[in-house]
């Protein structure tokens, strides 16, 4: 790709190791190899960087950016890469700039209910340090154990309580943001509403590490109900289980998720955990309810109702599920991965009243592009994940020209429905031509226009989300 983006040279390596340290300025081949890519597992994509920076602070970070701004060298940021819409991998090569050295959880005011997180912390470890204080960190996606808070942020990541409390943009307070030339800029503030300028740090929040590094996140946390269940409604017909959410929310159960994995994602990740739950065999889908309550009382109200709910709406059983539900959840994608490492993880989203209709196409899908794929959703907030796995052992490269095949004609269905093509995972590189196909020229020129305004040399990120102009 032919572009005006000048290579990493040697006067480029002396300046960054003088930023950061030479410990932190890393080129050997190993790494290099090792950046490549996220999750991404499809070698089509992959592209080394020329050199991998580990910055410690906010102002080294601001350093790198302004060298990469001197020299017009590419800057690619980078969380923990769990991302599998390809957003962390160096198209352009140039930099990656690496966050795990800033790791630190700089505030838990347990009084106040908030945190003050630098990009690096583990989603999980978050959650588990405000428990510790008998509060929540809402924020839950699948891979809470392995991604960081920054990567959470820039994408807006979505994840298992978002029914109940939003995505990541909906737990965000403030940011501090090294921008696309380099300085240093606080966004947002600790406040309960705000009508001073624009919101910029829910701009921020979603745009894929086009618009700055986030190197530091105000969190808001919230109390965490003492009382839980998880139950699992057992359907034979999917159209059924669908119909489930949109009567759970008008009954005023306010669910804190709402999950489903059809037969062959249950089956998939049951085999790969080594673990039997019940009617799997069968060829039953699951829908997963969790409830929680600050009131026991209400608990088991709540829990009757869900039951009644779901025997009038086709569930043929009703079981409270222990943790292994979650288990089973959470390591979904892994089972994939462990049969192919090139899956290809789709995460539409729809209205809740149009997810029978857009899942009710997929046979026809699989079958006109002879896929195999297997289904889990967020189906509480519309968003769906249909995973086509290359079971027919296709090369990188035709594996790649068929996902396209089928990308075209899926995501003019979604949009048909008044869906989008990302509910959570973002665009990156891997969905860039079909959002563009998918967008109105006139919202495609608003985005290119704030991508120009902050950053003039395109040196951020370039390649994600829109093309480098």
């Amino acid at each position: 790709m032919q572009t005006h983006f000048n290579p990493v040279t040697p006067e480029v390596l002396a300046a960054l190791r003088q930023a950061v340290g030479d410990k932190y300025v890393k080129t050997d081949e190993d790494c290099l190899t090792a950046y490549q890519t996220d999750e991404e597992g499809n070698s089509h994509f992959f592209q080394k960087p020329e050199v991998v920076v580990f910055p410690g602070t906010t102002e080294e970070v601001a350093q790198i950016v302004k060298l990469a701004n001197t020299y017009v060298v590419p800057i690619t940021p980078r969380a923990a890469g769990t991302g599998v819409a390809c957003g962390a991998i160096p198209i352009y090569k140039g930099i990656v700039v690496e966050l795990e050295r800033m790791n630190k959880i700089l505030t838990l005011d347990a009084e106040n209910m908030y945190a003050v997180c630098q990009p690096g912390v583990l989603t999980g470890d978050l959650q588990r340090e405000a428990k510790k204080y008998g509060l929540l960190y809402a924020g839950d996606p699948s891979s809470s154990d392995s991604c960081q808070i920054g990567g959470n942020v820039a994408n807006n990541a979505g994840g298992n309580k978002a029914v109940r409390y939003g995505t990541t943009r909906h737990q965000i307070y403030s940011l501090q943001v090294v921008t696309p030339t380099g300085e240093i800029v606080t966004v947002g503030g600790r406040l309960q509403k705000c009508s001073s300028g624009l919101c910029l740090e829910q701009l921020i929040a979603g745009s894929e590490g086009i618009l700055g590094i986030i190197t530091e996140i105000t969190l808001r946390l919230r109390p965490l109900p003492p009382y839980a269940f998880n139950m699992v409604c057992v359907f034979t017909d999917d159209t059924a289980a669908f119909a489930l959410p949109n009567k759970i929310l008008k009954a005023g159960i306010n669910p804190t998720s709402i999950e489903y994995m059809d037969r062959e994602a249950l089956q998939m990740t049951c085999k790969f955990l080594d673990m039997s739950m019940p009617h799997v065999q069968e060829g039953c889908s699951y829908v997963i309810v969790t409830v929680e309550t600050f009131d026991e009382a209400e608990l088991d109200r709540k829990m009757e109702q869900l039951c009644d709910l779901a025997e009038q709406n086709g569930s043929i059983d009703e079981f409270e599920a222990d943790k292994r539900i979650w288990t089973l959840r959470k390591q979904f994608a892994e089972a994939a991965r462990n049969i192919d490492k090139m899956y290809q993880a789709e995460d539409f989203v729809v209205p809740l009243d149009k997810i029978s209709a857009i899942t009710a196409q997929l046979p026809e899908l699989r079958e006109k592009y002879d896929l195999y794929c297997v289904t889990v959703a967020h189906i509480g907030d519309g968003n769906i994940h249909v995973l086509p796995l290359n079971n027919k052992g296709l090369s990188p490269e035709a594996w790649f020209e068929k996902i396209k095949e089928f990308h075209r004609d899926l995501f003019p269905r979604v949009y048909a429905l008044g869906g989008k093509m990302s509910g959570e995972h973002g665009i990156g590189y891997k969905k860039r031509d079909e959002f563009a196909r998918c967008t109105s020229a006139e919202e495609l020129q608003l985005i290119r226009s704030i991508k120009r305004a902050w950053d003039p040399k395109q040196i951020m990120n370039p390649g994600k989300l829109i093309a480098v102009e």
